[in-house]
């Protein structure tokens, strides 16, 4: 516990280094999924058919193209590949984090990323068959996500000694990923340049914010206040670290947070695992992580099966609230074009009505638990309530996605779509939040910790569920 002694973070510099590294882990999921239309671009060539007009204008500048079959299904990929790993490495976590210093795993996984990011910057310039294209970005997308979930791991076990409020800045930064993805593909796009070197800006600037994250960490240890919590970290529990207290990787990314009222931050999904963290003044108070450390005694070790049996309803509904998302989104909602006949606006049609948007709702959703919890007095509610979502799966199909053998297409109007998405980021944040959020408070303090780990296994499983689903789906259309 902080006492007078504790050193000052002055001019918030930490804090500023926790935002930056939040950002920086989610950068990956959201700027590979926001360029979905460009992967599509060069894994068309040679399968369109001539004199059919797409109506889709692809992003990243390009201009639009004829009418060309989605052979690879490559956002339905995309979405499984970058949620395996997911998986996979939350199993994992629990023996890596005593192997592998807190150093070699953050910088090693870091290193990875910006590597695989100039691997993709480099292809934007080079001339290869779609086969070849498709398979080296699918092999991008799986080690990269595997070093963003080892990466976020090990970051918020290093939080788990820090003040509360930097766990809030660092989800708050993970929860602009989404938005700054959306904002650098409508730059590149403004710019007026040609379609390549739109792309390769485009893709230069997740090189240099993961180069950014790099500098961070390295000048981390050199703060004062820093070394002081990390320190004690290394004195309460040396040679260990928090393996799941906060969870690992979210695609549409995310990690969630209540925010605290006054502040007004919130996190976006984005890809990745999620965590409700304590805020003061919050309407969603939390268990801490640590709240435990301290004490005199070690409490009783809690149950797996006995902290799941009081949150499986909670557990059911985060699982449920992701394989809707996942399902659809990128898959189907990158697919719908726009209608208006208005070359600008169909321009932008995607990267607005289908990322921006999602970002921004979903963040706003996420924001909506720190004013009310409903229906947190009537948790057998809320199974069929989050199961109303799945209206939301035809309502999209129905759209006007242009490549269609079986479904009709109902919602020609681009408003149709627009405000379905409203209401499906909407409700993704909400949900998403409120479940993490009422876990820790079925449980006994001590068993929080395992309540937040139960909670990132079924998200991380809701995921990778919804991801599979996206194949089903892409074939009824």
């Amino acid at each position: 516990m902080a006492t007078q002694a504790t050193p000052k973070d002055s001019f918030h510099c930490v804090g500023i280094i926790f935002f930056l590294l939040g950002l920086g882990t989610l950068l990956p999921w959201n700027f590979f999924i926001t360029a979905i239309p460009y992967f599509q671009t060069r894994l068309i060539a040679g399968n369109c058919s001539v004199g059919e007009e797409d109506g889709n204008r692809t992003a990243l500048g390009l201009e639009p193209a004829p009418r060309c079959s989605d052979d690879f299904n490559f956002s339905n990929w995309l979405a499984l590949l970058s949620q395996l790993p997911l998986l996979l490495f939350t199993l994992l976590n629990s023996l890596l984090y005593q192997c592998v210093p807190d150093k070699v795993r953050v910088l090693g996984s870091l290193v990875g990323i910006l590597f695989l990011f100039v691997l993709t910057a480099v292809l934007v310039r080079v001339e290869m068959s779609p086969q070849s294209f498709f398979s080296i970005t699918m092999a991008s997308v799986w080690f990269i996500n595997s070093f963003c979930a080892v990466l976020q791991g090990s970051l918020f076990g290093q939080l788990g000694s820090f003040p509360q409020s930097y766990s809030t800045v660092f989800l708050s930064g993970q929860g602009m990923a989404g938005t700054f993805a959306a904002i650098a593909m409508l730059l590149s796009m403004a710019s007026g340049v040609d379609a390549q070197t739109s792309a390769l800006s485009y893709f230069v600037t997740p090189c240099i914010g993961t180069l950014i994250s790099i500098i961070c960490y390295i000048l981390l240890p050199h703060k004062e206040f820093a070394c002081h919590y990390l320190d004690k970290r290394t004195q309460e529990e040396p040679g260990c670290e928090l393996e799941t207290k906060a969870g690992l990787l979210s695609p549409e990314g995310g990690v969630t947070v209540v925010p605290d009222s006054s502040q007004g931050e919130s996190l976006g999904l984005s890809n990745g695992s999620i965590l409700a963290l304590e805020q003061e003044d919050s309407k969603c108070p939390l268990e801490t992580m640590n709240g435990n450390r301290g004490a005199g005694l070690p409490p009783t070790k809690p149950s797996v099966l006995g902290v799941l049996r009081k949150i499986w309803q909670l557990a059911l509904c985060i699982v449920l609230v992701f394989s809707v998302t996942l399902s659809v989104f990128p898959a189907i909602t990158a697919s719908v074009v726009s209608t208006s006949g208005n070359d600008t606006w169909s321009k932008f049609f995607t990267p607005v009505c289908c990322f921006l948007l999602f970002n921004v709702m979903d963040w706003l959703g996420r924001s909506a638990t720190s004013y009310f919890l409903w229906p947190e007095k009537h948790l057998r509610l809320l199974p069929a309530v989050v199961g109303l979502r799945l209206l939301l799966i035809p309502l999209l199909l129905f759209c006007s996605v242009p490549q269609r053998a079986f479904l009709p297409m109902l919602f020609r109007q681009d408003p149709w779509f627009v405000l379905f998405m409203v209401v499906f980021s909407l409700s993704n944040g909400y949900f998403v939040s409120l479940t993490m959020c009422l876990a820790p408070k079925q449980v006994q303090p001590h068993e929080s910790e395992l309540a937040g780990a139960i909670m990132t296994f079924f998200l991380a499983l809701g995921l990778s569920c919804g991801a599979g689903l996206s194949f089903i789906l892409k074939a009824l259309l």
